[in-house]
């Protein structure tokens, strides 16, 4: 991270200088915001981290619990959600503390004694090197905590307004706050508030739901699942490996917590009478050991504590629309709220943070000032299919998990799902459609490894001022600001050279810059841009690079020195990733998705791309 620029720096440079609403920041809930967001679950927390980066915005996050959340319940993160975690500035912080799942044991009923179970595959949890980010297992109220942070040591100092239920709200004809919010404290007393925008995070008995008429529809649930956290003795040699168990007792599916003792066991409870009336959720928890005991015989299970335990129903439902209107949208369903599905796959965190962090830079760019309202309306479009894929996904990992072995077609259907899914289970399959953010892929043959409307798959790249070699998206920060990659041609730069498509490039895309750029601020306040070069870093110097890779920062206005990259000798991110040796231009999102892959020759593309969504100063 960068920091001084301002001026010295000697504590903690993570807390960053207040302003904004995040100066002498109201500890009361105000009467008026700009965004109300409604719980402080994993898309409304990190909704608010990302917000935090916009101090001229005005958040706010209520919680009807008192307090943090102490136990979670999602427990797995994915990939993608580790690479996000980098973002905001605790990937490594978070994989220290977690399990990290290695690979994958599958058990199945021994053929010589059926009463018993066998072990059978193990495969490598990423099998394809997916992702340089590992697959972690930790309790979610820790990724809370983490987002938490962020979220105070912003500039805009958002912290939850906890003890804050929601009510109801009205969406009104006009005027600047056009929300209307009812809100009740812990003693009952309500009050309306007025907001611009309101996301609902707040689970899948959503109240913004209900209050904005949007409908669940799908599956009706017809398969329980026990739940446990448990520390246990036992026999079972794979007890600190992720394992899926199918014997002539049922199925589960075991999954080892963090800190080295604890497990999660999810435990078949068979099918639901369509008259059950829920009634299986009565479930007691020594029911539910003693089921485990059955399924994972000939192995014991001697449980001595359960931290936590729950029964639930499979149930695969999509909302009908991810806002309140088309148009005009003021409200946004988040997460639950919006798709439910079985803890199998483990996806409910992981999806739930990537809505919130879709809309949350969305309307920081509009709060802003930076982008038009129309952007709002791409969340829906966006965040809609990829739930549904996620549903479309659960539902057949589900049925596999809960199908005997000897009603599946083939024995190893499992465990080869798991292995052929395991790209789309990693968070990385997500695919945006052209939009206002998402351009055409008619020049994808200039950088195929980054496929448009995927997210930024990164790669090593040598930074020319220290000679470090680093993932180039790992310096991608969640501060609102688009990057925009230039992988240069053959020619090595050289300040006299004023004709090659690199200074070309530079040259007019520097007016695109400044248009949209406001005169008072930093010359990468909105984008951040980087250069790439083919050359080993000690053909060239820093100051070779054209000037808009050297910016100036700070109330000092001092160099940037870091925008000027070369490919790494030994692993070329040229040939890693397919990008064309005549250059291309990559435009990443601000939420870490490609945007739009540009020719080199034809600079006047990138203004045509931030027309659409950026708004002139």
């Amino acid at each position: 991270m960068q920091f001084h620029h301002n001026g010295y720096v000697s504590e903690d440079p993570r807390v960053l200088p207040a302003e904004g609403y995040g100066v002498d920041r109201e500890t009361e809930l105000p009467d008026e915001m700009d965004v109300l967001i409604v719980g402080s679950g994993p898309a409304g927390m990190i909704a608010a981290a990302q917000l935090s980066m916009f101090p001229n915005v005005n958040t706010r996050i209520i919680e009807r619990r008192p307090h943090r959340l102490e136990l979670g319940q999602a427990d797995g993160i994915q990939s993608r959600s580790v690479e996000t975690f980098q973002a905001f500035g605790f990937a490594t912080e978070i994989t220290d503390e977690a399990y990290e799942i290695v690979e994958m044991s599958f058990w199945n009923k021994d053929p010589e004694n059926p009463d018993n179970i066998v072990r059978g595959a193990r495969p490598l949890d990423d099998e394809f090197g997916i992702s340089e980010f590992p697959h972690l297992i930790v309790n979610q109220a820790r990724v809370l905590d983490y987002f938490a942070r962020f979220a105070q040591q912003g500039p805009a100092r958002i912290t939850p307004d906890f003890g804050w239920s929601f009510i109801g709200l009205e969406v009104e004809d006009e005027g600047e706050y056009p929300v209307a919010v009812t809100v009740e404290d812990t003693d009952g007393n309500q009050r309306v508030i007025h907001a611009k925008y309101v996301v609902g995070c707040d689970g899948a008995h959503s109240a913004v739901r209900k209050s904005i008429g949007r409908k669940m529809a799908g599956d009706k649930a017809n398969h329980a699942w026990g739940v446990a956290d448990v520390v246990v003795e036992t026999d079972f040699p794979d007890w600190r490996t992720k394992a899926a168990i199918h014997s002539k007792a049922g199925s589960a599916l075991h999954i080892p917590r963090e800190g080295g003792y604890l497990s999660r066991m999810y435990i078949d409870l068979g099918e639901v009478p369509e008259d059950d009336n829920h009634n299986v959720r009565k479930t007691s928890v020594e029911t539910v050991i003693k089921k485990a005991n059955e399924i994972y015989a000939p192995y014991k299970i001697d449980v001595k504590e359960v931290a936590w335990h729950s029964v639930y129903e499979v149930g695969h439902r999509l909302v009908d629309a991810f806002h309140d209107v088309d148009d005009t949208p003021r409200v946004f369903l988040t997460g639950d709220a919006c798709h439910t599905h079985s803890a199998k796959a483990g996806q409910g965190m992981n999806v739930s943070i990537q809505d919130g962090f879709n809309i949350a830079w969305k309307l920081g760019h509009v709060l802003d000032g930076r982008a038009p309202e129309e952007l709002l309306c791409t969340y829906h479009g966006e965040r809609q299919p990829a739930a549904q894929n996620l549903i479309n996904f659960d539902r057949e990992w589900s049925t596999l998990m809960a199908t005997p072995v000897e009603e599946l077609e083939d024995p190893e259907a499992v465990e080869k799902y798991y292995v052929d899914a395991e790209e789309f289970a990693a968070g990385m399959l997500t695919e945006y459609a052209p939009n206002l953010i998402v351009a055409e892929n008619k020049h994808q043959d200039l950088a195929t490894g980054f496929p448009v409307g995927k997210r930024f798959k990164s790669h090593v790249a040598t930074r020319r001022a220290d000679a470090r070699t680093l993932h180039l998206g790992h310096e991608h920060f969640a501060d609102g600001r688009y990057r925009i990659y230039v992988f240069a041609d053959p020619t090595a730069p050289t300040p006299e050279d004023q004709s090659s498509p690199v200074v070309r490039w530079s040259d007019a895309v520097r007016e695109t810059i400044a248009k949209y750029t406001p005169a008072d601020a930093d010359e990468n306040a909105l984008f951040d841009i980087k250069v790439i070069y083919q050359q080993h870093h000690h053909t060239y110097e820093h100051g070779d690079a054209p000037r808009i890779f050297r910016p100036l920062n700070g109330k000092y206005q001092i160099t940037n020195w870091e925008n000027v990259w070369n490919t790494a000798q030994d692993n070329d991110i040229y040939e890693a990733r397919g990008i064309s040796r005549d250059g291309a231009v990559v435009i990443v999102r601000p939420d870490q998705y490609v945007g739009a892959v540009l020719p080199l020759d034809k600079p006047e593309l990138v203004d045509e791309y931030f027309a659409n969504n950026l708004i002139a100063r």
